[in-house]
């Protein structure tokens, strides 16, 4: 019998979220399990033997795993990097140093710097020079890299990192390099800039192959163990990583590219919050993902979610198509802790999974965001993970008592409320950021909640921002790993040259889209893709003449210039609220997105666990006082449900607040919406 169960995986700070389809039946299933820190593949193949008994498959079963992991973010934020080398033009070995002089704190008289990734003593020059224009003023001496080799033995190299003056515009020194270090070290990692990001600007280019080259080693590392214990379970599946551009990509290009996964498991939700604006017919949409460590932002507007061809993490430029979403420290398992100045903070500090929230009964002694949910009702002690995990309500409400109440004269009912409304308040003005900075309302738009805590927080986020309607996605807890489920192949490809966008510049646009075509065409002949399941898009990085920075523009009917003038003057329009048309454009930059598209997903979810118990009620800490509200299973709610209530399913519960209804909608969403005062 041919496999036919497909998986989707996100793991997260504190617990790795499962969507597993039979793609026999159609039958969609979830299921979350603890994360393992110290080597997230445990977890990952715990969950899917917890599945495969659960519901009845064999581990042969399993055709394709699709897989959205933090493993480089973490490496990144923990700084639990390789030693790295970097390989630069002489000259210009504190470009990574120098950066852009951007202040953070514009008001502080020492502001604090980070430490570069390669100290100043391991980055090297090499005697060679290209010029702007690709051709070359000092050319690489036979013997240049052989003369470095001591150097990087001395240092002890565990990956390198190529970064040569407009190689952009012509890598024939970088790629001399690399095959040079290849012969002479073939165990050495060795990235260069003109393969992970060939464009402009030497400081973000030196970032974004730094970051890439130190990633390697570490995601090498983690991907043999993987494939390692892949292979002791039996487990023969195609294994496919999900990037930050929200396309999924093989082991081997991971391993090369491992920059490319710096925002792998968010992007799954932004996918997700994508496909339930086409669902729901709501174009615009604020999709907000709140896990146990963090809390995710994006936004969907006239139906399509903006794409970033620069982000950065932990202050570090990251010149690489990405989703955009904006990420803050606030989960179920953010600290709440009273500072020296008796204010009252709640994370980015989490308890993780081990030994996670105080409730967790695992070691935990700080109280968090979901203790003070436990304690003030919202939470059921004995059916958290569906029954899976016992709470400890008594452990929690003590820990809120010593560590809020007492220091700040509070009773444990008042400490407990207190840090869910700064919570809160700090959820909304993320969202609030994400939309004004883009001169979006948020009352133009809807809430999506998903994430195992978002159902509870989602509701008083919503009244914060003026949004009416708040939006449940079925398997709300394990979504974003429904939408890496849906996920496709993609590889994002680019070539910089800054020009007049005028007829002049056709030529190189003609020639490097058919460049960029036969590269795309062997990527994905190497991912085993059919002719029939490819896809190309264009896109151009435009601005006006003098200006510092781009947009991005589709380009669906490239070469022809004016209908994309047209529509680049018109984005900007919308972006910035003027436009000169008059005005000469420059073109930066020309895209190519190369999407390989797997087979289709056709699931209709099957019932989870919790869908015999029946209604009841619970005392709920709200507004000051002890109330008994409703209790409601959402696999047996069928029509209006007013509030306040709570709404349980296996993996989360949904708030409902005062003044709020909700009812049942399309593919298996709950819709709640404020009624008129």
């Amino acid at each position: 019998m041919e496999p036919f169960i497909r998986i989707g995986i996100d793991i997260g700070g504190t617990f790795t979220d499962l969507q597993i389809l039979d793609e026999r039946s159609g039958a969609l299933r979830s299921l979350k399990t603890p994360t393992t820190p110290e080597d997230p593949s445990i977890g990952l193949l715990t969950g899917i033997g917890e599945a495969a008994t659960r519901f009845g498959f064999s581990i042969a079963d399993i055709r394709i795993l699709l897989h959205g992991t933090t493993i480089a973010t973490n490496a990144v934020l923990e700084r639990k990097l390789a030693r790295g080398v970097l390989l630069t033009t002489a000259g210009f070995e504190d470009v990574l140093e120098i950066g852009r002089h951007g202040r953070r704190d514009i008001y502080g008289l020492k502001p604090h710097q980070e430490p570069p990734l390669i100290a100043r003593d391991r980055r090297l020059g090499l005697a060679e020079r290209m010029r702007a224009d690709g051709s070359i003023e000092t050319a690489l001496a036979a013997g240049a890299v052989d003369a470095v080799l001591p150097r990087l033995d001395a240092l002890r190299a565990e990956a390198v990192a190529v970064c040569l003056l407009h190689a952009h515009v012509n890598p024939a020194h970088e790629q001399l390099v690399a095959e040079r270090l290849h012969l002479l070290r073939p165990d050495l990692p060795v990235s260069i800039s003109s393969e992970i990001s060939p464009e402009i600007r030497e400081y973000e280019r030196s970032s974004t192959t730094v970051l890439n080259a130190l990633l390697m080693p570490v995601v090498g590392n983690y991907l043999r163990r993987l494939t390692a214990r892949m292979a002791e379970a039996g487990l023969t599946a195609r294994l496919l990583l999900v990037q930050s551009n929200g396309g999924v990509c093989s082991p081997d290009v991971a391993r090369r590219q491992p920059a490319r996964l710096l925002l792998s498991g968010p992007s799954g939700g932004a996918l997700a919050t994508l496909r339930m604006a086409e669902t729901l017919d709501r174009p615009n949409l604020l999709g907000v993902d709140m896990g146990g460590t963090s809390y995710d932002v994006c936004v969907v507007r006239d139906g399509a979610v903006t794409q970033m061809t620069q982000g950065e993490i932990d202050h570090l430029p990251v010149r690489l198509p990405m989703v955009e979403i904006r990420t803050i420290g606030s989960g179920g398992g953010s600290i709440a802790a009273v500072d020296e100045a008796g204010r009252l903070r709640v994370g980015p500090r989490s308890a993780g999974s081990r030994p996670g929230p105080v409730c967790y009964g695992r070691g935990g002694t700080e109280p968090a965001v979901t203790d003070a949910d436990l304690a003030l009702g919202r939470l059921d002690p004995r059916f958290f993970l569906g029954g899976a995990m016992a709470l400890d309500r008594l452990a929690a409400a003590a820990a809120i008592a010593a560590k809020v109440g007492e220091p700040l004269g509070l009773g444990t009912e008042q400490a407990a409320e207190g840090i869910l409304a700064v919570t809160d308040t700090g959820l909304a003005a993320a969202a609030r950021l994400s939309l004004f900075e883009k001169g979006l309302d948020p009352r133009d738009f809807s809430l999506l909640s998903f994430g195992g805590a978002g159902g509870l927080h989602a509701v008083p986020v919503a009244e914060e921002l003026g949004i009416r309607e708040v939006v449940f996605p079925a398997d709300a807890s394990t979504f974003s790993a429904f939408g890496i489920l849906h996920s496709d192949i993609v590889h994002d490809l680019a070539r910089s040259r800054v020009m007049p966008l005028t007829a002049d510049a056709l030529p190189w646009v003609g020639q490097t889209m058919s460049a960029l075509r036969v590269q795309g065409e062997a990527l994905l002949a190497a991912d085993g893709v059919s002719e029939a399941d490819r896809r190309f898009a264009v896109s151009a990085d435009l601005r006006y003449r003098g200006q510092a920075f781009e947009l991005v523009v589709p380009w669906p009917e490239a070469p022809a210039l004016d209908p994309l003038l047209a529509d680049f003057h018109a984005l900007h329009e919308a972006r910035f609220s003027y436009a000169n048309p008059e005005a000469p454009v420059e073109l930066v930059a020309l895209r190519m997105a190369v999407t390989g598209l797997l087979p289709p997903v056709h699931a209709e979810r099957a019932a989870g666990r919790g869908a015999d118990r029946e209604p009841e009620a619970r005392e709920t800490w709200l507004a000051g006082a002890w109330r008994r509200i409703p209790v409601h299973q959402r696999e047996r709610i069928t029509g209006p449900v007013d509030g306040p209530a709570l709404i349980e399913e296996e993996y989360t519960t949904i708030f409902l607040a005062e003044g709020w209804r909700c009812a049942p909608g399309p593919a298996g969403a709950l819709i709640a919406r404020k009624e008129a005062a």
